[in-house]
Parts: C-alpha cells; sequence; structure tokens
C-alpha cells in the first residue's frame, strides 16, 4: 500500500554567504548599516548621525576644493632621541604604524583652498599612533602657523588625538610649549585660527593648540579632555554629570563655540573665514 505513504522530501536549506566588511555595526546606536551607505553619508550614521572616525586623508576629500590641496614637509621623519622601548622598541613601532596607517606620521599640513578661501590646513590622524604628539607634530603644525602668518591667511587645525607620545619624554611634551608659542604670534598679527575637535582629543593637545582657537568647533558628541572620565572619578571621589566631555556638554558650559556636523563643515568653515577674516578674500 505504497499509495498511503508519503514520501519524505528532504529539505535542503539554501545558506547565503554574505561577504565579510559589508556591514558596520554603530558604536553609538549599535544598530548594523550598510558600509556604503556610511560612506556615501561621509562615516556619519544615518540611523543617529554617529560620527565615525576618519583618515586625514579622508577629511582633506571633504574640506578641500578639487585639486587645490599642496602638502608641505611631507618628509619630515621621526628620530629616535631616547632609543626608547617597552614592548617593542620606538623605532620598530613607527615603521610599524607608517605601514599601517600609510602615513609618515600623525600629522600633515599644507595650503588650501576651502570654497575658493586660502588657508593653511593642519590635520592630526588618529590612525597612526592614537594621533599623539611627538617631535615631529609639533614641528608641522608649528610650521603650519608659520605659513599661515606669512601668508596672512587663516590657520585651521583638526585634532584627533591621545595626547602627547611618551616614548619621546620631554621631547614631546616641549611641543606644547612650542605650538602655543606660534599660535600666540597668530593672534598677535590679528591672524584668524579655527581650532576643530574630532574624536577623541585629549592630553597635551587639548591643553595646548587645541583650545587656543579665536573659534573652536567640534563634530558631534566628540570625546574632548585631558584626562579621560575615569582618572577624573578616581581623583574627585565624585560621578561624572552624563556626557561630561562630549562636545555638546563643552559647548553647554562656554568651552567651545561651535558643534558641527561633518557634511556642513566646510561651508562653516568658509563663512567663518569670510566674516572673521575679510583680508582673506575668495578667490
Amino acid at each position: 500500500m505504497a499509495w498511503f505513504k508519503k514520501k519524505k522530501e528532504l529539505k535542503t536549506e539554501k545558506k547565503v554567504k554574505i561577504p565579510e566588511g559589508l556591514w558596520v555595526k554603530c558604536d553609538n546606536c549599535k544598530e548594523i548599516v550598510y558600509k556604503k551607505e556610511i560612506e556615501k553619508n561621509r562615516q556619519v550614521c544615518p540611523k543617529c548621525t554617529y560620527h565615525f572616525r576618519i583618515s586625514s586623508r579622508e577629511r582633506l576629500r571633504i574640506l578641500a576644493d578639487d585639486g587645490s590641496f599642496a602638502e608641505l614637509d611631507a618628509d619630515l621623519a621621526t628620530t629616535d632621541p631616547l632609543e626608547f622601548m617597552d614592548n617593542v622598541p620606538y623605532a620598530k613601532r613607527i615603521a610599524d604604524n607608517r605601514i599601517k596607517s600609510g602615513l609618515n606620521e600623525a600629522a600633515l599640513y599644507g595650503d588650501i583652498l576651502i570654497k575658493g578661501f586660502p588657508a593653511v590646513l593642519a590635520i592630526m590622524d588618529f590612525s597612526f599612533m592614537g594621533g599623539s604628539m611627538g617631535s615631529v607634530v609639533g614641528e608641522k603644525i608649528s610650521r603650519a602657523a608659520e605659513r599661515a602668518l606669512e601668508r596672512r591667511v587663516p590657520l585651521i587645525t583638526i585634532a584627533s588625538s591621545g595626547g602627547a607620545r611618551m616614548q619621546e619624554g620631554m621631547f614631546s611634551l616641549m611641543q606644547m610649549a612650542k605650538v602655543s608659542a606660534a599660535i600666540g604670534r597668530l593672534r598677535e598679527s590679528d591672524v584668524l585660527y579655527i581650532s576643530v575637535l574630532a574624536d577623541p582629543t585629549f592630553g597635551g593637545v587639548t591643553a595646548s593648540f587645541a583650545m587656543l582657537g579665536d573659534i573652536i568647533v567640534a563634530e558631534p558628541r566628540s570625546l574632548i579632555g585631558f584626562a579621560g572620565p575615569r582618572v577624573i572619578e578616581q581623583t574627585i571621589k565624585q560621578q561624572l554629570p552624563e556626557n561630561f566631555q562630549r562636545a555638546e556638554f563643552l559647548l553647554e558650559h562656554g568651552m567651545i563655540d561651535l558643534v558641527v556636523e561633518r557634511q556642513e563643515l566646510k561651508d562653516t568653515l568658509a563663512k567663518l573665514i569670510g566674516n572673521f577674516m575679510p583680508g582673506a578674500a575668495a578667490k
């Protein structure tokens, strides 16, 4: 009576292989977002507007008029004055970071046009040793300020750093005074300096040029401070307020002037230059 028996059909589930790297989990809202959608949105989460960290080259593509950026002193290279070694010799750590990041150092600078306005732009890159400020980074920021003074065009810096670079000891800490003095000469000569703070900006960078801008701008939700919140809580034995050290908290308490989304940063910088430094007329 085979016709009373139902034949069992074996159902095979088709497994769809999803290529790696197509999706990104947002650090803020925890949503899974299509990577190309984030890239199209200038590395900003379309769900919650969280600003992902981006490289210095990506920032240039966002800010610079086409073909206008001319990098200066790209060949400046770090030495190892202390012959420092922790888990890895400092010289090897530098070499490894050059390969990993594709950069010679944690900062680059040069002449730029932003919507026709000439300026000098210096950008720090967190992918190179956490954007730490050693002697070469300090030298580049100082030269950027001197270049802006010479050309009498605005200086714009974009900071993203964990602070001073411990492997260079006092040579690194001296950069705080050097870059601050260079920025001071701009102020004495009425040359506009705009400081842009990205996530994160900490330590000796915050304690020097990053907070000396005539106008201080920050990207949304950027962490900005000197010491981290955990260190502060352990020191003062108190719980910190919610969103302490976020850009919005600093704006509310008068530490910075503007919080600007990445998509609007180029237009905002152009407006600030046009309003506060009339001599830097658009070409």
